[in-house]
């Protein structure tokens, strides 16, 4: 459900092709695919082969193999973090929820990373459940630093600072564009410069609390290398994964194949709702694609962007060009969405998701018990213990819960979606009556989620621990509430 309609719902993706193949350089870490057989996940595939079952888009993967692999040795080596690179297939069954089948548990070759990867090694036996448990601690600790360091933090907080500097370096005050853009990018740099002096820096929060610890940053920073600005408008995002394809017929264009992912229903009506209002309001300015070509300041914005923001990526061919209007309205949506909607998902359901460790640990201290150790007789014996004897320890999780409690509160000054600051953001009468509606039609989609929220049919939203999904949800007051989608990341 959490895959779905958690706090990282943007990892979970269909699996093509079986056994899962890795991506790695195969020169520099070996044969690193999986070794996830049929014979571990037939008996739940309900009469259909693995072929069968691809081929009808029943199965899904959670892969944290790819990204944690390159780390894992230096990792294990030299810190006290003793952990796994993972995988989970899923099978999506009948009612729309998503049944964990396998779950691969894998370490660099003792013989060096050529090698490729060795497979956690564990006996079949009576303590399967046991066991069974533990691995999904392995996967909820890979998944807690996916969610901070790369989704939260990389994608959001990191990627839209030189969007942030090239607007208010080349556009003026009173420029169409500026105006857009400049309320989703309030507070940004104020509240990242603090997270380095106190959160991601040397020694702070991030380095004692989570697994990579000294090499986070380092492990957050190289997954940058695969970053794409188009790729982060919502809609590129599901059809890379493979959640969504194209529909013309559908609404938004899309049809997803799991029917109930909260985090996509939710997401595309916030997106289409902020392309339509950047459409209407960018149609008031630029009437023609020659409009945009000749307007000189927005072009050294964009010229700044690509070739200064993003210097060691300037000369990647998805760039657009900015030459017409509907680059111009993808390029805007996208920035709003990654400031807004996509740091909202992701941050303000922290403590709600988070503030129960067992439930994501951000770190693991032991590996998986061999039989006939201690260890393993300790996991027999009392499994609780052995649980939290191998996630976040107690100091790390005070830390933890610490941070993240602040992190899903709203100020009560804050801004939301749909609002300014100020009344007076614009004497153009045309600007003001396109942005009334799109905050009627935000308080549409409030009603819309709140009517799905409704539906118990709908068991990623309403599964048997009731949770409504409502971090989409774009309204909200001060303080923790796990909804309200501020203008920008403030906190």
């Amino acid at each position: 459900m959490e895959m779905l309609a958690g706090l990282n719902p943007v990892i979970i993706s269909l699996l093509q092709e079986f056994p899962p193949r890795s991506k790695l350089n195969a020169k520099v870490y070996g044969n690193q695919d999986s070794s996830i057989s049929e014979e571990h996940i037939r008996h739940f595939l309900k009469g259909l082969t693995v072929a069968e079952a691809i081929k009808s888009n029943k199965l899904f993967i959670l892969d944290h193999h790819d990204t944690v692999i390159p780390y894992l040795r230096r990792i294990n080596d030299n810190t006290t973090s003793k952990t796994y690179a993972t995988r989970t297939i899923l099978y999506l069954q009948n009612d729309d929820t998503l049944k964990p089948m396998a779950i691969e548990l894998s370490l660099p070759h003792p013989g060096g990373d050529q090698f490729g990867a060795t497979p956690a090694d564990q006996k079949e036996g009576s303590l399967e459940e046991i066991i069974w448990q533990l691995a999904k601690a392995y996967v909820a600790v890979n998944d807690s630093v996916s969610h901070e360091l790369i989704t939260h933090f990389l994608h959001t907080h990191a990627v839209i600072e030189p969007f942030v500097i090239a607007t208010n370096r080349q556009l003026s005050l009173i420029h169409p564009i500026y105006k857009l853009l400049h309320p989703h990018f309030r507070d940004t740099m104020s509240i990242n410069a603090i997270a380095r002096q106190i959160l991601i820096n040397g020694g702070g929060v991030v380095e004692l609390a989570f697994y990579p610890a000294k090499y986070s940053m380092e492990f957050s920073s190289s997954l940058y290398k695969d970053w794409n600005f188009t790729e982060q408008a919502l809609p590129q995002d599901l059809k890379k994964r493979g959640m969504a394809v194209p529909h013309p017929e559908s609404k938004h264009g899309l049809r997803l194949l799991i029917k109930d992912y909260p985090y996509a229903i939710d997401g595309l009506d916030i997106w289409s709702v902020i392309r339509n209002w950047v459409s209407d309001y960018t149609s008031l300015y630029y009437k023609t694609d020659e409009a945009i070509r000749s307007d000189t300041e927005l072009q050294m914005w964009w010229k700044e962007l690509v070739e200064v923001g993003h210097g060691d990526k300037r000369d990647e061919p998805w760039w657009p060009k900015m030459e017409n209007r509907e680059e111009l309205i993808e390029s805007c949506t996208t920035m709003i969405w990654i400031a807004s909607a996509l740091h909202a998902a992701t941050n303000f359901g922290q403590y709600t998701y988070s503030g129960y460790m067992p439930n994501r640990p951000t770190n693991s201290r032991r590996f998986m018990p061999v039989e006939g150790t201690a260890e393993f007789e300790e996991l027999r014996e009392n499994p609780d213990r052995a649980f939290m004897r191998t996630i976040t320890a107690k100091l790390q999780t005070l830390l933890v819960i610490s941070l993240i409690e602040v992190l899903s509160m709203h100020s009560s000054d804050e801004v939301y979606l749909g609002q300014r600051d100020t009344a007076e953001w614009t004497v153009d009468l045309a600007a003001a009556a396109a942005f009334e509606r799109f905050g009627k039609a935000l308080a549409e989609v409030e009603e819309r989620i709140v009517e799905r929220n409704r539906e118990e049919k709908l068991r990623n939203r309403h599964g048997p621990v009731k949770i409504p999904y409502t971090l989409l949800f774009p309204s909200s007051g001060a303080g923790m509430t796990g909804k309200g989608i501020p203008n920008s990341i403030t906190i």
